[in-house]
């Protein structure tokens, strides 16, 4: 364990460095460490380029499968809603953080999501979904 914090450390001194936002992720396997990264989304300008979200490409470039079974991340704050979406989808298995999100920060935005889903677009609906079924049946893996 004291190397995981060691290298997590490291990457939040890293990310000061850089002047972005000082959260690490590493992705362990089999007690060894896979892939680590911290945020870099100021200097990217990418949305995307979260510690977790960043550690988990490297992990899949490592393992040359985007299942992560069997793989464990630490991270130095609780992953947010994009990046726990991200982590179950890899199919991580545990995931471990030593600082609790605040449950009170402002949300400056709001997002719509909305159903495009009606009589004039069901012709559409249904060819995606039967794309979407032709797809799991020919890939039982998935």
């Amino acid at each position: 364990m004291d190397e995981y914090l060691k290298i997590l450390l490291e990457e939040v001194e890293l990310a000061e460095k850089e002047n972005e936002i000082p959260i690490a992720a590493i992705i362990v396997k089999d007690g060894k460490i896979i892939s680590r990264s911290h945020n870099s989304r100021i200097s990217s300008t990418c949305v995307l380029d979260h510690a977790e979200v960043k550690a988990i490409i490297d992990a899949e470039k490592s393992l040359g499968d985007w299942r992560l079974n069997g793989c464990d991340l630490y991270v130095t704050l609780e992953p947010c809603k994009m990046c726990t979406s991200i982590i179950r989808e890899a199919r991580i298995d545990n995931v471990y953080y030593f600082i609790k999100r605040s449950e009170n920060k402002v949300q400056f935005y709001k997002t719509n999501i909305c159903s495009i889903s009606d009589e004039s677009t069901s012709f559409y609906v249904e060819k995606f979904k039967s794309k979407m079924s032709d797809f799991f049946k020919l890939s039982g893996k998935r």
